[in-house]
This record gives structure tokens, C-alpha cells and sequence, in this order.
């Protein structure tokens, strides 16, 4: 068994296999984008559907060769997040295409395409690196939405009447301020607000400067804070043991099995001595 093991583990692990999986994913994701043309379809309609299944078959085999890897300690497997996510898509591909499931099975067979994530090692180290960063990014969510407020509310009272266009109510003004932060065509928003208030680009650059620019720069610092402990944390998507670690823990179940037989002979031995 630990033979068995240990080749499952060297299985996929191997580059060979990585590949083939990403080939599986990458077919099936032109699979996906044929099906949305019909001519495309109607010709290659047949083709489409083997080439799903065997993605999928290439998908089960892969999830069974990565089990039997950690066998019979399986929570090795589900501890993963990743694995977890691969085996939902997995478990979901067996819903069938017509009746109430449809609609549902088709959105999981899209679902394959995002398992790309998880057998591209720097993918998942992004990923990771983000849903790290999201306490942080919550926080420079909550000051950006501050700075919004006030300055919507100071853009409503400066400029309403001059320009109802942009400032007519809090909601506008906030709309006005998005477009102001994505930089597309601020300007001519400047413009009108300066033919009321020679010194208005102050309230423009300002509110650019704390959102376009020092925001931007609180978020980049939140996600590069947290890159390195995403790249410490990401572990292979495989889960399964190195051979040097399956040697070691055989050696390790084998010495305690030994010491209990020991313990056991002592117990005899102390007994027939009274």
C-alpha cells in the first residue's frame, strides 16, 4: 500500500500530469466558446461532447490518484481549500444536462475553466494573496467610502445649481466622483465646477490626489504586505506527501507498532515473573 502510495504521489507531482491537466481544462475551455456560435456547433456539436468527457474522465482519475496518494488519512485531502474547490466542480459534472439540472450543469461545466487557478502554482498564490488582503482592503474600503461621502456633500452644496447635471443630489454626486477617480474625462467636470469657482480645482485635485492616487497605493501596500505570507502559505494543489515524508511516517508507524509489541512482551513477561 505505501508502494502505491508513493507512486500516486509521484504520479502528480510529475510536470507530465500537471500538463495534461491543464491541457483537459484548456480544450474544455475552447469547448465552451465553440458551443456559443451555432455554426460552430452544428459542425463540431459531436466532437465538443467527447472532448468533455474526457476532460472529465481525465479530472476523476486525477481526484482518485490524488486520494489513493494520502489514503487511508483522506482529511489530507478535504483539508485543502483547493481540493475542495476541485472536488465540488468534480462532483457537480455528474449533475445531468437536461430537465431542472441543466442550467445548473452548464454553469458547473464553466466552472472547469477556473480550475486553472488551482494547478498553476502562481494563480493560487494571487488568490491566496487576495482573500488575505481583504480585512485590509476592507478597511481602505471603509476610509475611500468616508472620503466619498464628505466630498459629495461638500460637491452637492458647491456646485448643485451651477451644474445639476453632476450635483443635483448626494447620488449623483457620488456617480460624478467615480467617474472623477477612474480619470475618464474628470476634467470637463472641473471645468463647468470652475466657471462658478475660479478656485474649484482644488476641490478636484484634491479629492483625486486621497482617491485616485494615495488609495491605490494603500491597496497596492495591503497586497504586497501579504504576498509573501500567500506565497509561505500556498502548498502544492496535490496534497499528497513527498516520498522522503511517506518513508519517514512508514518508519515511524512501524517503530510505534514495535514499541507496542515490546510493551506487550514486557506485560507477559512481568506477569509469568509473579
Amino acid at each position: 500500500m505505501n508502494g502505491l502510495r508513493r507512486m500516486c504521489a509521484r504520479i502528480v507531482a510529475a510536470p507530465a500530469f500537471n500538463g495534461l491537466v491543464i491541457a483537459m481544462i484548456l480544450i474544455t475551455a475552447l469547448g465552451l466558446g465553440v458551443e456559443t456560435s451555432q455554426t460552430l456547433h452544428a459542425d463540431w456539436g459531436h466532437a465538443i461532447q467527447w472532448a468533455f468527457h474526457v476532460a472529465l474522465a481525465v479530472f476523476v482519475i486525477e481526484a482518485a490518484i490524488k486520494l489513493t496518494a494520502v489514503a487511508p488519512r483522506f482529511e489530507r485531502y478535504f483539508k485543502d481549500g483547493w481540493n475542495l474547490f476541485d472536488f465540488a466542480i468534480l462532483v457537480l459534472a455528474f449533475l445531468p444536462d437536461a430537465g431542472e439540472f441543466a442550467l445548473v450543469a452548464r454553469l458547473a461545466r464553466l466552472l472547469r475553466v477556473l480550475r486553472v487557478v488551482t494547478v498553476v502554482p502562481q494563480l493560487r498564490v494571487i488568490i491566496s494573496t487576495l482573500i488575505r488582503s481583504l480585512p485590509g482592503l476592507a478597511n481602505v474600503g471603509l476610509l475611500l467610502a468616508a472620503v466619498f461621502y464628505v466630498y459629495a456633500i461638500a460637491g452637492v452644496h458647491l456646485f448643485r445649481d451651477h451644474d445639476p447635471i453632476h450635483w443635483r443630489n448626494l447620488g449623483i454626486a457620488l456617480l460624478s466622483l467615480f467617474r472623477v477617480m477612474t480619470l475618464e474625462d474628470w476634467t470637463d467636470i472641473m471645468y463647468v465646477a470652475m466657471e462658478l469657482h475660479p478656485m474649484a480645482w482644488l476641490f478636484f485635485v484634491s479629492f483625486v490626489m486621497l482617491a485616485a492616487v494615495i488609495m491605490i497605493n494603500l491597496v497596492i501596500a495591503v497586497v504586497i504586505n501579504n504576498l509573501h505570507d500567500a506565497r509561505l502559505e500556498v502548498t502544492p494543489v496535490r496534497g499528497e506527501e513527498s516520498e522522503d515524508e511517506a518513508t519517514l511516517r512508514s518508519v515511524r508507524e512501524e517503530a510505534a507498532s514495535a514499541r507496542a509489541a515490546l510493551e506487550r512482551v514486557e506485560t507477559i513477561l512481568a506477569k509469568m515473573k509473579k
